[in-house]
Order: C-alpha cells, then sequence, then structure tokens
C-alpha cells in the first residue's frame, strides 16, 4: 500500500492526462502545503499518513469556510469552486465514522479496562480517550468523541 502522498503524488499526473484542471490545482496546492511543512523548522521532517490525514482535514475545512463566506457575500461561483476543492481533498481522506461505530468503539475500550480489574470513572477519562482517539484517528469529531466518552462515565 502506498502512502498517502505518494497517492497525491501520482494523482497529479493522473489528473494532468484526465484534463482535470480543479482536481489538478487542488493536489498541487496541498503538496506545496506538505512540502512547505516538512520543510519549516529547524530539522526537515517527513510528514506520516496520519499527519498529512489531519493536514487534509484542515484544507478541507477552510475551503469550506471560504465557501460559506463566497456564498454570504453573494459570490455564488466562487463558493462553488471552494467546494469542489474541498470535496477533491475529501476524496483522499479515510471514510468518517457513524456515531453508532464511535460508540461501540468507546464501549470496547471501556469493556476492556473493565477486563483489566480498573472501573473507570471520570478520573479515568485520559485512559479511556487515548485508545479511543487512536482508533478513531481524524475519522470522527474530537469534541464529540469526548462528549460520547463523558456520557459513558458519568
Amino acid at each position: 500500500m502506498s502512502t498517502l502522498k505518494e497517492r497525491l503524488q501520482a494523482d497529479v499526473v493522473a489528473h494532468m492526462k484526465s484534463g482535470n484542471r480543479t482536481a489538478l490545482t487542488t493536489v498541487r496546492n496541498v503538496l506545496g502545503e506538505i512540502e512547505t511543512r516538512e520543510k519549516s523548522g529547524k530539522a526537515p521532517v517527513t510528514l506520516d499518513d496520519a499527519q498529512l490525514t489531519s493536514l487534509l482535514q484542515k484544507e478541507a475545512s477552510k475551503r469550506r469556510e471560504t465557501a460559506e463566506i463566497y456564498s454570504q457575500a453573494g459570490e455564488a461561483g466562487r463558493a462553488s469552486a471552494e467546494i469542489a476543492e474541498a470535496e477533491v481533498i475529501e476524496a483522499y481522506l479515510p471514510k468518517p465514522l457513524t456515531r453508532d461505530e464511535v460508540e461501540a468503539i468507546v464501549d470496547e475500550v471501556l469493556a476492556d479496562l473493565r477486563a483489566g480489574g480498573t472501573e473507570p470513572g471520570m478520573r479515568q477519562m485520559g485512559q479511556v480517550m487515548k485508545p479511543v482517539t487512536a482508533k478513531v484517528a481524524g475519522r470522527f469529531d474530537g469534541k464529540a468523541v469526548s462528549e460520547i466518552v463523558r456520557s459513558r462515565l458519568a
């Protein structure tokens, strides 16, 4: 399986061949942002897939927010262009989880803690959140995950 960055780089060529200008410029912009993040700082780093997923989520979110601003200003054309870019970026993100799936993950982690002899309460929220966050990994809103865990622990 190739990394997310390799997939983006390969898709630049595919979008060039297909003539999809929106997707081509969007993927190029995202790759530029990745390169900037990797080279900024004192020492260059290589972002892993989890970090890239987080970056892609932020980029898609930025585009959606900009589209909202454009639509409020009466710029429907620009808003639809931003939404199109957000959709291109979101195609690279993992499938989001449903609330039921996240609740099942939380219940599973709680069952594991109980099996280990710990009765989870609000003081053990961190012990619950850490494995849940690792399993959810950007596929569900973190604030909503926290609320689910709180409701289960209460």
